[in-house]
C-alpha cells in the first residue's frame, strides 16, 4: 500500500500499521490483507456476493475486528455484504469504515450491508467512519446499511461518522432489541458545499426491558442538506430516547423528523429536536480570546461533533 492508503487506513480506522488482531482490508473490490486469530473468523462469501462473514467463537473477550475499505479507482462502483455472527458472552471491539480518494472525473462509490447477530450477553462496540478526499470532479459517494439483531442481555454501542469529503450520502439502520437488550447509537455528520445527506433509522425495542438510545449531531454549511428520519418502536415494556442536534450555516437547509411509536401501555419512548445557528455569544467569548470568526467556529464546531 502506498502513502494515500494509509493515509485513508488513518482517517477511518485510527491505523498507522497493520492492525494487531483480526482483520479484513479491501483495497479498489479486492482483498489487500487478512488476519484471523483462535477466536475469530473471517471468510469470503461463498453465494456469489462480494463481501465476507465474520464469526466470533462464544465467550470471546477483549478482542478487536477491522475491517477497512479504501477505494481510489475513479469510477469505480461496489456493493458489499458482510455478515457479523457474534457467540454468546463476547466482548468485542469493531472498527469498519471506507475511505475514497478520487481525482478523477467519474463518481467512486461504496455501497455496504453489514449484518449483525449478536448472541445472549454479547456486547459489542461498532465503530463506522466515512471520509472522502481527492483534487477530481468525480463524486464520492458512500450508501452503507446497518441491520443488528440483538438477543437477551446484549447490547451494541454504534458510532457512525462522517466528517467533511462525501458528495452524497444515504445511510439505512434497522435495530431489533430483544429483551433486557440495548441499543445505542451516536451519529456525527457534517455537510458542505452541495453535498447531500440522508439518515434513516428505526429502533425496534421488541423485548421486555429492551432499551435504545439515538444521539444525532450534525452541521450543515453552505449551500448542503441534511435530512434525518429517526424512529423508535416499543413494542414491550421499555425505554428509548431520540435526541437530534444540529447547526445550520449559510444557505443549507436540514430537516429532522423523529418518530416515536408506542405498541405497548408500558413503553416509554421520548424524541427531541433542534436546529439552530451558533450562538452569538459564543463566537464573541472565543473572539475575546484571541480567535479570528473563523477559528472561533471551527473551535465550536469541533466540540460539538466530539
Amino acid at each position: 500500500m502506498d502513502n494515500i492508503d494509509w493515509k485513508l487506513l488513518r482517517e477511518i480506522a485510527d491505523l498507522e500499521k497493520t492492525p494487531q488482531g483480526a482483520y479484513n482490508i479491501r483495497r479498489n473490490g479486492q482483498l489487500d490483507a487478512r488476519s484471523t486469530t483462535a477466536n475469530i473468523d473471517i471468510t469470503t462469501k461463498t453465494d456469489g456476493k462480494s463481501g465476507i462473514d465474520i464469526r466470533v467463537k462464544p465467550g470471546t473477550k477483549k478482542e478487536s475486528v477491522h475491517i477497512p475499505v479504501i477505494i481510489h479507482d475513479t469510477g469505480f462502483k461496489e456493493l458489499v455484504y458482510n455478515d457479523f455472527f457474534i457467540g454468546e458472552d463476547c466482548d468485542i471491539d469493531i472498527v469498519a469504515g471506507c475511505g475514497i480518494h478520487n481525482t478523477g472525473c467519474e463518481t467512486a462509490q461504496h455501497d455496504g450491508l453489514h449484518t449483525f447477530y449478536i448472541g445472549k450477553n454479547s456486547k459489542v462496540r461498532y465503530v463506522e467512519r466515512h471520509y472522502g478526499e481527492g483534487e477530481g470532479t468525480g463524486s464520492r459517494v458512500f450508501n452503507p446499511k446497518t441491520v443488528v439483531y440483538l438477543e437477551e442481555g446484549a447490547s451494541i454501542q454504534m458510532e457512525t461518522t462522517q466528517i467533511r469529503g462525501v458528495d452524497s450520502t444515504k445511510r439505512d439502520t434497522r435495530i431489533v432489541v430483544g429483551k433486557n437488550a440495548e441499543a445505542v447509537i451516536t451519529e456525527k455528520l457534517l455537510t458542505h458545499g452541495s453535498q447531500t445527506a440522508e439518515s434513516n433509522m428505526e429502533i425496534i425495542l421488541d423485548g421486555e426491558d429492551a432499551t435504545g438510545r439515538v444521539i444525532s449531531r450534525s452541521v450543515a454549511q453552505d449551500q448542503s442538506q441534511q435530512i434525518f428520519y429517526p424512529k423508535m418502536t416499543g413494542n414491550a415494556k421499555c425505554f428509548g430516547h431520540v435526541q437530534c442536534d444540529s447547526i445550520i450555516m449559510g444557505e443549507a437547509k436540514i430537516s429532522s423528523i423523529p418518530a416515536i411509536v408506542a405498541n405497548h401501555v408500558d413503553a416509554q419512548l421520548i424524541h427531541e429536536a433542534a436546529i439552530g445557528r451558533i450562538a452569538g455569544d459564543q463566537l464573541l467569548k472565543l473572539m475575546t480570546l484571541g480567535l479570528t470568526e473563523q477559528e472561533a467556529e471551527e473551535k465550536i464546531l469541533n466540540g460539538f461533533l466530539q
